[in-house]
């Protein structure tokens, strides 16, 4: 990677002596000379932290070639000091203060009075931070000067003196750019007779520089009022300027966003409304082109009801191209449905299917460069399928945050799990930050600096263009595909972010998803149980309490909306899949004793496997409205018998009056009168009242054993379905 520092420089005019005490550096006579030879993430996130104390600075290096090498890997930076060294030629004034300092991975948590404060009281004309490590020559370690207390090896990374002292210091310098300008320094610091005449010290307390290599257990976040700094705990002191030197570039990430004040608790997020790109006074046509990739690679429930959620997105559509890839066959039949009816809408498809037999490294790589080679693309917006949008701007918002890399921050419901990483740890991997359950849970709102993302996320397609051009982001041989991206990501020094300012939906479990049923979906009310509400339960049940929606159409009869019209197909095409319908006969194997007074045509629930969440759903939706209908009464919603009764004309048409083998049942339409069939209903014999225009998705709830004698009304046309319930406590 071409990591570029970027040097700082800090001019003072000094004032005078007065009556024997030494007067501060007055702040306003502050310049700062940095050298950047390009604009990074990193730099614009310092020169916030600058502009935030009124440090003013001057770029050296704009535009030019980095040929300072990597220090990830190996020694480098000589093209600092030349540059410094050029810098420093043009300057007169023996009285200035220069500081001069690495930016990409550094922040300021104060100012320039506190920082020529701590510089004064150091009594000396030059102060190097220092670090508790030594590199790049370890042979040198006994040469270092010992120190009463503190690190003792000096970091070329930010030093701050006199103008006249730093000019002496650089001037031997004649090194190739590549050569490392921390041995140049360090060489100069253990000559002692260099060190003396030009009056170097350390900043062994870390109270004007926080190099965070080898002190990160040093460290932490100080929140004041409106203000956040780091405190080093071991030596108890403020430091001014924090340094993610070497291998500690997420960290200074982490501490970025609070430094300086990028989110405190009295004002949240103070930059999340920066560099906005609007999207409002935009026409259709004006919007950005955006290539939104689905990738499917596994069997995922509620696919059908992603595709339904992505055709709501408030974008226009002939904005839009999509990239789909599926490695599972299952989920063929929905993809290719979903292109058949609306496929046309977007501008361009492009779909792999399993036959294809194409990685999953593979097919991001292939969908990156198809943004990456067409100049129209403006953004990729990627997204698993088991991602649930539940915000129809989704795309709008992130757009506007005119971020490089953002994603929006999405959970699974009642666990700790997204689709962002707080930290990593030393392999790369997982690793929790201390404020990631803060975010998770929404303690702390705002835009978060993260090492990794997956399942959603937008990126800018200027990116693939630039600093991301090659192909193979997502191969690894150690790596699997998204935490390759983010490695390469990362390795660019590119920021990732997530966003939790908005509610923007959750992501499915996918275990022990299984596909050996008709409507498999059905089965998820225990893994996915509010995906498994929003698509199988009434969308009025919720308001039976509220808005009184439940009906009493017989004494003691209680008539509320409980089922989709989506459950109930799913239900009825189940069991006609499943087929087994029992023959309407008295003897009946299926039942404790072999024998059935009033039988039906029928299929038991555990007969298709679904007598636990038969149950599961008895005691979420249908307990609630019985313990508030029937006062003092309790249940558990065990039951003898589930089943779904079919009623046919030339089959079984009704069903002769009997008292139910049950403490109360529940009766649920599962079809509708009129459309599927005539007749049918319920006749309350000892009340001689009768229900004879079932609602689809609607239940009646009644007592069993003993008052509510009933009869089936006969089915003169069609077939009606109802599922019937025995509940006992």
């Amino acid at each position: 990677m071409n990591f570029v520092p970027v040097l700082l420089s800090i001019i003072f005019l000094c004032t005078s002596v007065t009556d024997g005490e030494e007067q501060l550096i007055p702040s306003e006579k502050l310049l700062v000379v940095t050298v950047a030879t390009k604009e990074t993430d990193g730099f614009r996130r310092f020169m916030r932290s600058a502009k935030h104390f009124n440090y003013t600075v001057e770029v050296l290096g704009a535009g030019e070639e980095w040929k300072g090498g990597d220090y990830m890997s190996a020694p480098g930076g000589g093209q600092k000091v030349r540059l410094l060294k050029a810098a420093l030629e043009q300057m007169k004034t023996e009285d200035l203060i220069i500081l001069f300092i690495d930016s990409y991975d550094v922040v300021f948590a104060s100012g320039p009075k506190e920082l020529l404060k701590k510089f004064q009281q150091a009594k000396h004309k030059v102060v190097f931070s220092s670090e508790s490590l030594i590199w790049p020559d370890r042979h040198l370690e006994d040469k270092h000067p010992y120190v009463k207390e503190g690190n003792r090896f000096l970091g070329s990374g930010g030093f701050i003196g006199y103008l006249p002292n730093i000019k002496k210091m650089v001037a031997d310098w004649t090194g190739e750019d590549n050569t490392s300008d921390q041995l140049f320094f360090t060489r100069t610091y253990i000559d002692s007779d260099k060190r003396k005449s030009i009056n170097i010290t350390l900043d062994t307390k870390c109270r004007l520089f926080q190099n965070l290599h080898g002190a990160l257990d040093e460290v932490v976040l100080k929140f004041e009022e409106g203000r956040v700094r780091a405190r080093n705990v071991l030596y108890d002191t403020l430091p001014v300027i924090i340094h993610g030197n070497g291998p500690t570039k997420l960290q200074i990430n982490y501490l970025g966003n609070y430094i300086p004040n990028t989110w405190t608790f009295e004002t949240g997020c103070t930059v999340c409304h920066e560099n906005l790109r609007s999207l409002s006074a935009l026409k259709e046509p004006e919007y950005p082109l955006v290539m939104i990739g689905i990738f499917i690679q596994q069997p995922t429930p509620f696919v059908t009801v992603f595709f339904e959620r992505l055709l709501t997105l408030k974008y226009p559509k002939n904005r839009l191209n999509l990239f789909i890839y599926n490695q599972e066959a299952h989920h063929e039949p929905h993809v290719s449905t979903f292109l058949d009816k609306h496929g046309s809408l977007y501008q361009n498809v492009k779909s792999i299917g399993p036959d294809e037999e194409m990685d999953k490294a593979a097919a991001y790589n292939l969908y990156f460069d198809m943004c990456r080679n067409n100049e129209d693309c403006d953004y990729l917006f990627s997204l698993d399928i088991e991602v649930v949008i539940k915000n129809e701007d989704i795309l709008k918002i992130l757009i506007e945050y005119n971020l490089p890399i953002v994603a929006p921050m999405i959970t699974r419901i009642g666990r700790l799990w997204s689709n962002f990483w707080g930290a990593l740890s030393a392999d790369g991997y997982y690793a929790r930050s201390e404020d990631y359950v803060d975010i998770v849970q929404e303690r702390r709102v705002g835009v978060w600096n993260v090492p990794y993302v997956s399942n959603v996320y937008l990126v800018k397609a200027s990116l693939l263009r630039s600093e991301l051009q090659e192909f193979d982001l997502f191969t690894s041989k150690i790596l699997d595909p998204d935490m390759a991206f983010c490695h390469n990501v990362r390795r660019k020094g590119i920021f990732m972010y997530v966003t939790n300012q908005h509610t923007f939906g959750r992501i499915l479990s996918t275990e022990n998803y299984q596909t050996t049923h008709l409507h498999n979906d059905l089965w998820q009310i225990f893994e996915n149980p509010v995906d498994w509400q929003e698509r199988y339960i009434h969308e009025n049940y919720t308001l039976i309490m509220k808005n009184k929606l439940i009906e009493t159409p017989c004494p003691d009869v209680y008539w509320f909306p409980l089922f989709s019209d989506v459950a109930c197909n799913h239900i009825v095409e189940e069991m006609e899949n499943f087929g087994e319908w029992s023959g309407g006969a008295n003897t009946d194997k299926r039942i404790q004793g072999g024998y059935e007074n009033v039988p039906t045509i029928d299929i038991h629930m555990n007969q298709i496997n679904y007598e636990k969440e038969w149950q599961k759903f008895l005691v979420e939706y249908v307990a609630p409205i019985t313990e508030k209908m029937y006062p003092g009464y309790y249940t558990k919603a065990q039951f003898d018998l589930a089943f779904v009764v079919r009623y046919k004309p030339d089959e079984q048409p009704s069903l002769r009056p009997h008292h139910d083998a049950s403490t109360f049942t529940i009766n649920l339409a599962l079809n509708e009168g009129g459309l599927d069939y005539e007749g049918g209903g319920c006749r309350f014999l000892r009340y001689n009242c009768s229900i004879q225009a079932p609602r689809k998705g609607w239940a009646l709830m009644h007592p069993g054993r003993l008052t509510h004698y009933h009869e089936g009304l006969p089915t003169t046309a069609g077939v009606r379905y109802i599922a019937v319930s025995f509940v006992d406590p």
